[in-house]
């Protein structure tokens, strides 16, 4: 059997699933979800072996650093990926929940019916914990999924869909309701994406070129996992004390995370006070500024000049380019032109200014007084996320277990007629 043949197999598979996953019940549901964080915890050493493969390759390969820690599987990431589990376990079902129900004029009730999307390809780079929060939405969303990650995840990735098929089996769903290519060809993923006949959508997350190569060749509905360009805006009013703390944490505690933040706009009244203090905080950690004439005397030894290419630019490393600005205006004209719908926040005792920030900047999560690293599923009460949608249609923001289904209109009458 040849590629074409074993994709077109899988999304048969895949779409007979997602039928029978469709009227599955929500207990058989949270079984699966909490049998798999079961064997998550008992399989841990099996999972770190798989893991441990990818990374031995990845070294040999020269991967990135920032590559080489979102493929890593540590024990804080499993043991975010068995909270994942029961979490979403927890979650009320979606499937088959009425929304709203008016009557109109002659007696009909009209509402709409949360429905699965269906079969649901997912293709990704590094990142082997997207499989199961992947897998664990979708499943609880009443999809099936095809999971496509990058070769250099593929022993962890296989590793891991084997669990999640044990536990389908031991709930009586169908184990075809997840599954990964079982080769690490990239025409399997060309030849995936013709598959408008079995597959609804399509999710890339991962880099730039990633994005723009399956949105140029899927045949069917693509939702955007786009890059993460975010930036802080320190207003007049900060409170420097805590920008600091904010910032920090913004650049540093997961920097090659997709919502860290990649530029800090700072109000010139303030860019004194602030800088100083910013540079003195975490450039002896490591972090490296790129900055704009008027911030680069304020950063000392850790910083270098600007160059045009650093704007907009995602680093996903311990370097953040530094912008000082006039004032909002021109701080929100910076996120416009180089921002990349993903996460922008201003830091600011001015409630005008937070609201009207929040308002007019245009970001799946715009967040006042608090790090850009809280766009993310789990943070914001979804229990995981299949990726971060930085277009809007039909989801905006983390894509949780709401997002990976549709509503269709319902009607209820007693034999009214159209005259």
């Amino acid at each position: 059997m040849d590629i074409r043949e074993q994709m077109v197999e899988m999304g048969k598979r895949a779409k007979a699933a997602a039928r029978r996953l469709s009227s599955a019940s929500g207990r058989a549901k949270q079984d699966a979800l909490l049998i798999l964080a079961d064997m998550l915890e008992s399989e841990s050493e099996a999972i770190a072996r798989a893991n441990r493969l990818d990374l031995d390759a990845a070294a040999g390969r020269g991967l990135d650093k920032a590559r080489v820690q979102r493929l890593t599987i540590s024990g804080k990431v499993l043991k975010s990926m068995i909270q994942g589990c029961r979490e979403v376990a927890a979650m009320a079902d979606p499937v088959g929940e009425i929304e709203s129900m008016t009557k109109r004029p002659n007696g009909m009730l009209v509402g709409r019916m949360r429905v699965p999307l269906g079969v649901v390809a997912m293709i990704y780079e590094s990142r082997p914990n997207a499989t199961v929060d992947a897998g664990i939405l979708c499943l609880k969303a009443g999809n099936a999924v095809i999971l496509r990650g990058g070769s250099e995840a593929f022993h962890s990735n296989r590793c891991l869909a084997d669990l999640m098929h044990k536990a389908l089996r031991r709930a009586g769903l169908p184990e075809d309701a997840v599954q990964v290519p079982p080769t690490t060809d990239r025409e399997a993923v060309a030849e995936m994406l013709k598959l408008e006949e079995y597959i609804d959508v399509v999710i890339p997350r991962g880099g730039e070129g990633l994005i723009r190569a399956v949105t140029g060749q899927a045949t069917m509905p693509v939702l955007k996992h786009y890059k993460g360009v975010c930036q802080i805006f320190a207003d007049a009013s900060c409170d420097v004390a805590r920008a600091v703390d904010i910032i920090e944490n913004a650049k540093m505690q997961y920097p090659s995370g997709c919502n860290a933040m990649e530029c800090l706009l700072v109000h010139e009244d303030v860019a004194g006070a602030l800088l100083p203090k910013v540079a003195a905080a975490i450039g002896p950690k490591g972090v490296r500024f790129k900055a704009c004439a008027a911030s680069l005397p304020l950063l000392g030894e850790y910083a270098e000049p600007a160059a045009d290419e650093d704007w907009g630019y995602e680093f996903l490393d311990l370097v953040m380019a530094v912008k000082v600005v006039a004032d909002m205006d021109e701080a929100m004209d910076y996120i416009a032109e180089y921002g990349s719908n993903h996460t922008e926040s201003i830091l600011s005792e001015d409630y005008a200014n937070c609201m009207r920030f929040i308002r007019e900047v245009d970001a799946s999560l715009v967040v006042a007084n608090a790090t850009t690293r809280f766009n993310d599923g789990g943070q914001l009460g979804l229990g995981a996320e299949i990726g971060i949608s930085t277009s809007k249609l039909h989801a905006y923001g983390p894509m949780g277990i709401k997002e990976l289904t549709s509503a269709k209109f319902v009607l209820l009458g007693d034999g009214q007629i159209r005259e």
